[in-house]
């Protein structure tokens, strides 16, 4: 039986109802956490996202919100309270691309990626610490005052053509989340960035299912494996317990060595 590291903790997944945000909510779940299912479309995917945290013994909800939107992030965060009294748990998980060569890139593809991607995150991160603050310490349920992971890439570092608006907002999310880090750590509020490589996403389905693709994504990947959202899930329940107390400010790439210049293995 997996160990109740987030026992009586309430946890909010942004984006949760499919990939990296639903294996993030299952393992907090799994972990003890009451969980808010975030979704925007496909309610009926959020829902068999919540009974499968219920089936660990967990509570757990699904909320629709549009998180690049202040109204529907502060009502998610309203109903959470209501049903649960606090949060103390949030995954900055919710994310999308939209791709394009930067010369032929619209300021509505450029402008709803960052929307969701960076102005999400902020407005989730403002009422997380907002209600952190409200509540205070709560020894029982943690050390920490509350914890806040945001999701953001290997694209924080490395530069990727056809896709500006989407690496900025992750470079934009890895200065955010060492800000918020540094301005609240005195308050025990703890901020860290989870930066995933090639993961089996839907969002993602074209880097890997056809045998040349997917070969040809191996060659970035010195580890020689795509990532699933269980390896995701499995660190983002450390950065939310009392076993990473000490580790905030922090960019941890979980890419399978991805960031370590693969075509380099053999000189260059």
């Amino acid at each position: 039986m997996a160990e109740k590291k987030l026992l009586n903790q309430t946890a909010i997944v942004t984006g949760a109802n499919s990939g990296i945000g639903e294996g993030v909510a299952i393992a907090l779940g799994k972990a003890g956490a009451n969980v808010v299912v975030n979704y925007v479309v496909d309610p009926e995917a959020a829902n068999a996202v919540v009974e499968k945290i219920k089936s660990f013994g967990s509570r757990a909800l699904a909320i629709q919100a549009d998180v690049s939107k202040e109204d529907q992030v502060i009502k998610m965060f309203q109903q959470t309270i209501q049903q649960f009294r606090t949060v103390d748990i949030l995954v900055n998980n919710a994310g999308l691309q939209r791709d394009s060569k930067f010369h032929e890139m619209t300021l509505a593809q450029w402008q709803f990626v960052i929307d969701v991607n960076l102005t999400g995150q902020f407005l989730c991160a403002r009422e997380a610490v907002k209600e952190f603050l409200r509540r205070g310490i709560v020894p029982e349920r943690s050390v920490a005052c509350g914890k806040i992971i945001c999701m953001s890439s290997v694209h924080q570092v490395i530069p990727w053509a056809g896709h500006a608006n989407y690496a900025s907002s992750k470079g934009g999310i890895k200065m955010l989340m060492e800000t918020i880090a540094q301005e609240y750590g005195k308050q025990k509020i703890r901020v860290n960035s989870i930066c995933p490589g090639a993961i089996k996403t839907p969002i993602n389905t074209k880097a890997w299912d056809t045998p040349e693709a997917y070969n040809s994504l191996m060659e970035l990947i010195p580890e020689n494996r795509i990532g699933v959202p269980e390896d995701i899930g499995k660190l983002a329940v450390f950065l939310a317990s009392d076993d990473s107390d000490y580790i905030s400010g922090a960019s941890i790439f979980i890419d399978g060595g991805m960031t370590l210049f693969p075509g380099f293995a053999t000189g260059g």
